[in-house]
C-alpha cells in the first residue's frame, strides 16, 4: 500500500481549514446582510406606521372642530381680494372626447360636460378626480370650488384640513367639492398661491338671465376655514345659473 505523502496531507488539511473558514465569513456577511434588510424594513414600517396614526389623530381633531377654526387664520393664509367677472355666457355641454380649453385657470364659469361629478363626493385626489369640465358642470349648479395645486397637495397637514372642511360642508347640505389642479389641467396658480376657490354666480330672481352671471375667484397661500367660509356665504345657492338641481 502506498504512504500518504505527509505533505499532500498537511496541504489537503490547510485547504479545508480555509475552506470552513471562508464559508464562516459568508455566513457572517449573509446575517448582517439580513439583519441590516430587516432593521431597514422595520424602520420603513415604523414611520409608515407613525405617519398614519399620526394622519388619524389629527384627522380626528379637526372632525370636532368647527370650519371657520380650521387651516390658518385668514390673514396667515395671505388670500388674494376677491375677483369678479363676466362670463363668457357659455353654457353648452360638450361631449367627452371633444377638447374644451378654459382661459382661467382654474375655471369658474363656461362650457362644459353633460355630467356633472358625483354630488355625494366632497374631496378629491389626482388619482380618482373627475375631469375638470365636470367639475365646471358643478360649478354650473352652485357649488363652490377649491382647488389644491401640487405643492398643497405634498402637504399632508394642508390635505388634513382641506378635506375635513369639504366634509363638514357634505354634512351641513352646502354644494362644496375640494379637487385637485395639475400642472397639466392649464396655467399654473398666481405666485405663493396654492388654493384656489372658484364660484359661478348668479342674480337670485333671473338665475338663467347670462348677463348677470360672473365668475368668481379668491387665491389664498394656505388653507385657511376661515376665508374658506367667508368666500361660500357670499352666494347662496341660490344665486346660481341652475340652482334647483342636484
Amino acid at each position: 500500500m502506498a504512504k500518504k505523502n505527509p505533505k499532500n496531507v498537511e496541504r489537503r488539511a490547510m485547504v479545508e481549514k480555509m475552506r470552513q473558514e471562508q464559508a464562516r465569513k459568508e455566513r457572517i456577511r449573509s446575517m448582517s446582510i439580513l439583519g441590516v434588510s430587516v432593521l431597514i424594513v422595520v424602520g420603513l414600517l415604523g414611520v409608515a406606521v407613525w405617519k398614519y396614526v399620526g394622519d388619524q389623530r389629527d384627522k380626528t381633531a379637526l372632525a370636532s372642530k368647527k370650519i371657520t377654526s380650521i387651516g390658518v387664520s385668514a390673514s396667515a393664509a395671505a388670500c388674494n381680494p376677491i375677483e369678479t367677472k363676466p362670463t363668457d355666457k357659455n353654457q353648452n355641454h360638450i361631449p367627452e372626447g371633444t377638447a374644451i380649453t378654459y382661459k382661467d385657470a382654474p375655471p369658474a364659469f363656461g362650457e362644459h360636460r353633460p355630467q356633472a361629478a358625483s354630488f355625494g363626493r366632497p374631496f378629491y385626489t389626482a388619482a380618482d378626480r373627475p375631469e375638470v369640465a365636470q367639475l365646471v358642470h358643478n360649478e354650473e349648479h352652485g357649488y363652490t370650488i377649491a382647488w389644491y395645486d401640487e405643492t398643497a397637495a405634498k402637504d399632508r397637514t394642508e390635505m388634513n384640513a382641506l378635506e375635513a372642511i369639504a366634509k363638514k360642508y357634505q354634512d351641513d347640505n352646502v354644494r362644496f367639492i375640494a379637487a385637485p389642479w395639475t400642472s397639466q389641467d392649464g396655467s399654473a396658480f398666481p405666485d405663493g398661491k396654492h388654493i384656489a376657490l372658484t364660484r359661478w354666480s348668479a342674480d337670485a330672481k333671473t338665475p338663467a338671465d347670462q348677463s348677470k352671471q360672473r365668475g368668481n375667484w379668491q387665491y389664498c397661500g394656505s388653507v385657511s376655514g376661515s376665508a374658506v367660509a367667508d368666500f361660500v356665504s357670499k352666494w347662496p345657492n341660490q344665486e346660481s345659473p341652475e340652482p334647483g338641481i342636484m
